[in-house]
């Protein structure tokens, strides 16, 4: 993670971020990526696990390649 923010990027893209990571671990990242996105970076995650895609601020769901699911959560990290 930290050789991609060194570069500055618009998007910071996570695959399977907290993939093979503890319980612990996997908080801290979550909370860096909270601070990151309260710092106005965009976090694009892809996730299998439920518990870091109801963390976001969007989810989009796909099935076979389709989207069956487009849902924001409504105030968790509103700007204005």
């Amino acid at each position: 993670m930290a050789r991609a923010l060194v570069a500055e990027p618009a998007i910071l893209l996570g695959d399977e971020p907290t993939g093979n990571l503890d319980s612990q671990t996997t908080l801290e990242i979550m909370a860096l990526f909270d601070q990151l996105h309260a710092e106005g970076h965009t976090l694009l995650l892809v996730t299998h696990e439920a518990e870091i895609a109801e963390h976001c601020d969007r989810s989009i769901r796909l099935v076979d390649g389709q989207i069956v699911e487009d849902r924001r959560q409504v105030g968790r990290h509103a700007r204005h």
